[in-house]
């Protein structure tokens, strides 16, 4: 029998807000931080490798920006997430340390923004202060991305139950040479 408090980590608080039932908003939001802040340390590397390195210094600084953002965004739909786990439960502990450590890292990567935005050089590559304190950030969200992952992959949180997934694997027509 399912645990009525893990059937109501499926289901949303609102799904007009964080996505329909078996179709949350916050997994897909997140690739636009993840995918930013790591361009952002390509660019921070190569910002030491490139003669001109102006580009890539700027590039890097406002891609951490639109991180910033987008991480914002994915944080106010992982909080109704959060709403539908029951207070109590390892999941929702978990939850909170996810939410944490995500919250921490977006607060690293402002101020790493701030501190890029009022001492930019464009005759040199990111100072090495920056480029430690991303490569950081970058492997703090590492950690957290562990921990929503065993959220949504171990404990389903979010996730459509088991009876409704099984639908994908009727098979749509029969197989030749099947009775019937």
């Amino acid at each position: 029998m399912v645990d009525p408090s893990h059937e109501q980590a499926k289901r949303p608080v609102s799904a007009a807000l964080a996505g329909p039932y078996g179709h949350p908003f916050h997994p897909i939001l997140v690739t636009v931080p993840i995918g930013a802040w790591v361009g952002s340390l390509v660019f921070d590397i190569a910002s030491h490798l490139a003669r001109d390195p102006d580009f890539l210094v700027r590039g890097a600084m406002w891609l951490i920006a639109l991180g910033v953002i987008g991480a914002l965004a994915a944080a106010l739909v992982g909080f109704l997430d959060l709403f539908a786990i029951p207070p109590g439960t390892r999941a929702f502990r978990v939850g909170l340390v996810h939410m944490t450590l995500n919250l921490l890292v977006t607060a690293a990567y402002a101020a790493n923004f701030l501190w890029r935005h009022a001492g930019h050089r464009p005759d040199s590559g990111v100072g090495d202060g920056m480029l430690a304190l991303s490569a950081v950030s970058l492997a703090a969200l590492g950690v957290s991305g562990y921990l929503g992952g065993k959220l949504a992959y171990r404990w389903g949180v979010r996730v459509a139950d088991e009876g409704t997934q099984a639908e994908g694997f009727v098979p749509t027509h029969r197989p030749p040479g099947s009775a019937g």
